[in-house]
């Protein structure tokens, strides 16, 4: 074999190594993401199990506020919905929904005070409200992951192998300007 055959397959093998690189790189870009996705749904699956709790407390003392406790159960609905499906525009704005309705049942317990007082809906209370700021921990690091991964199946050379091997750009979890504002306890009672 001449010099010049061995030149050629040593740059093929080369190539072929980088080439392997690139997909393994983009594989772990891809399976950070579902982990992130994962972390996020065993939150939400938690919340998920939570909420009947809280309104089943909630309508021992909230009798007038049914349609509350009925947004708040429907909206959990939505988002239990949207995270099997893997719907994560869905989920965003099915989230927002049920934020809002957490905090109008958490504004409301206000005007109750043995419902304050209860056991049960403190537990529930504190264990949604740490549910919600690890979900908010948690979207952070899935949104991280989305990104890295969008910008490295759009980077050359990375791009080839990504278009190649079909990876594909996902959705960012986000929220609605409204959505993510602090919350007007005056809106919670005038709606």
């Amino acid at each position: 074999m001449d010099t010049g055959n061995i030149i050629i397959w040593a740059a093929l093998l080369l190539l072929a190594i980088y080439a392997i690189s690139l997909y393994n790189h983009l594989v772990r870009l891809k399976h950070n993401v579902s982990k992130a996705w994962s972390n996020i749904d065993v939150l939400l699956k938690q919340r998920h199990d939570e909420i009947p709790k809280l309104v089943e407390t909630c309508k021992q003392y909230m009798k007038f506020e049914q349609e509350t406790l009925e947004k708040v159960m429907l909206a959990r609905s939505r988002v239990a919905d949207a995270r099997q499906n893997q719907d994560v525009p869905g989920l965003g704005l099915a989230e927002g929904a049920l934020r809002m309705g957490l905090g109008k049942i958490f504004a409301l317990a206000e005007d109750y005070p043995e419902l304050r007082a209860n056991e049960n809906f403190q537990f529930l209370q504190g264990r949604i409200s740490t549910l919600e700021n690890s979900i908010s921990d948690r979207r952070e690091f899935y949104n991280e992951s989305v990104n890295i991964n969008n910008i490295g199946i759009e980077q050359f050379p990375d791009i080839i192998v990504a278009r190649l091997f079909g990876f594909g750009d996902r959705d960012l979890l986000e929220f609605e300007a409204h959505e993510i504002a602090d919350v007007s306890v005056k809106q919670l009672f005038e709606s």
